[in-house]
């Protein structure tokens, strides 16, 4: 599909890219950068690939370059490696948040560089080369993104490769994107860090007895709360503008809620609980999430 791609940060990722066209064979050579020793080690260890402890020089010749490191990383990333851009190369990334982004690259006036961002759907609480795994992609959606929106022929090489990896593609502008993935992800993150500072702040005499007895709620909060920390710092700041909006929206249902407690209405209560869990089975119903008890876990 490539002749030479070139990955630059090997977090999860960063790593599941790089196992599936590796396994897949979908270029003939892969450029590894990381700014970690260790995980470049890692990959050296474990992968016949180039890894290239020179930023600028890892692109050279690339026809798809994937910066999959944290947003406050993109541009350092990209003053550096602007000069070694090969003519009508794929520029492209996994952030989670891409209006900012998209405007660093405008600033930077690439020329003929094909600039396409891309959002997997995808993740889990763990980071670092070692956690990525081939089927991390599988039937998930991949968020495609380019200023003027149109299908060139690099658009559809970068959905094909996507589609390749594992996912299905969906097109969506700059501001849309980050709109839709403040409610879908950022909020919830936002959330689950807030429940378990408030669960960790509790009296310290039961803190045994709060991880011993758990319920299902709270263990899937933390494992939402486990994740990388650097990269959703980064997408807080990014794109403050819609989680400030949806974190307002929240602010009011939740006192909404704590009114009807505080007067025993029990009404308000059941109709607030009711309305809800339709949305559960659209997801479900959309292939997003299993049916089975308790996500289907044994």
């Amino acid at each position: 599909m490539f002749n030479k791609i070139t990955i630059i940060g090997c977090g999860l990722i960063g790593s599941s890219i790089l196992r599936i066209v590796d396994k897949k064979k979908l270029s003939k050579q892969i450029n590894i950068f990381d700014k970690s020793k260790e995980a470049s080690v890692f990959i050296k260890n474990n992968f016949s690939v180039e890894v290239f402890n020179d930023l600028s020089e890892s692109v050279i010749g690339s026809d798809l370059i994937i910066i999959a490191s944290p947003l406050s990383s993109y541009k350092e990333i990209l003053l550096s490696i602007k000069s070694n851009l090969k003519e009508n190369v794929i520029l492209t990334d996994t952030g989670s948040a891409k209006k900012e982004v998209n405007k660093i690259i405008s600033n930077l006036n690439l020329d003929k560089v094909h600039w396409i961002s891309s959002h997997p759907i995808a993740g889990t609480e763990f980071s670092g080369p070692e956690s990525g795994f081939v089927e991390l992609f599988k039937d998930r959606w991949c968020i495609l993104s380019s200023e003027d929106g149109k299908e060139t022929q690099q658009f559809s090489l970068l959905k094909k490769f996507w589609e390749a990896l594992g996912t299905k593609v969906k097109f969506m502008s700059f501001e849309d994107h980050d709109y839709v993935l403040s409610l879908t992800s950022h909020l919830p993150h936002a959330i689950a860090y807030s429940i378990i500072r408030t669960v960790i702040k509790n009296d310290d005499k039961f803190k045994d007895e709060i991880i011993q007895y758990s319920a299902s709620g709270l263990r899937d909060f933390t494992r939402i709360a486990a994740s990388d920390p650097i990269m959703w710092r980064d997408i807080f700041i990014d794109n403050s503008e819609n989680i400030l909006k949806v974190l307002d929206n929240f602010s009011e249902n939740l006192e909404e809620i704590k009114k009807a407690i505080q007067s025993k209405n029990s009404k308000k209560l059941n109709n607030i609980f009711s309305s809800t869990r339709k949305l559960r089975k659209d997801i479900i119903k959309a292939g997003q999430e299993t049916d089975k008890p308790n996500f289907g876990r044994k």
